[in-house]
């Protein structure tokens, strides 16, 4: 990562780079299971210690953990609420278009579908979304995310089941 330009002192810099060692990797994970889109992670894993560094003379060391994740946590929101923004433009503008599947519309409808799987994704709530990712995406086991979450299967496996049941109510079949 590369810090804007200006005079910092050596403190300033060994202080940000222990840290920025420490944590990138698991903001990065963080940030994956929130969005399941890496190039995002690492958008927000970016913007993230910016904002540290932006912060850095009012940062508390015992707390800079929780801080780096609250900040991660608020980027990811803000991004899904702009989606939602540009979504709801777009339905306005395009209206709600119907059409007969051809070879030449393939494509289109597929981006539309990813579009949609995106915003559904997105609507879930922290816990489902990470579930279902850590599942479908990661290939996990229930146990294996349960053991990773410090939650029991059961809990899993409600939160496994409200997210497919939302998908599906929202899509019209099963994924």
């Amino acid at each position: 990562m590369t810090l804007p330009s200006g005079n910092y002192t050596k403190e300033e810099l060994s202080w940000f780079r222990s840290i920025f060692d420490q944590y990138y990797e698991s903001i990065r994970h963080f940030a994956y299971y929130k969005t399941g889109d890496v190039d995002l992670s690492d958008d927000i894993v970016q913007e993230t210690f910016l904002k540290l560094w932006d912060m850095r003379g009012k940062v508390n060391n015992d707390t800079v953990k929780s801080l780096l994740y609250t900040i991660a946590g608020n980027i990811i929101k803000n991004h899904y609420k702009h989606l939602k923004v540009v979504y709801s433009f777009q339905v306005a503008v395009k209206g709600d278009m119907t059409s007969n599947p051809s070879s030449a519309d393939e494509r289109i409808r597929m981006d539309q579908l990813n579009k949609q799987l995106q915003e559904v994704l997105a609507s879930l709530p922290d816990g489902q979304r990470e579930v279902f990712l850590m599942n479908r995406i990661d290939g996990l086991t229930y146990e294996e995310i349960a053991a990773r979450l410090g939650l029991s299967v059961k809990a899993i496996e409600k939160r496994m089941s409200e997210a497919l049941a939302t998908i599906r109510q929202k899509f019209g079949y099963k994924i």
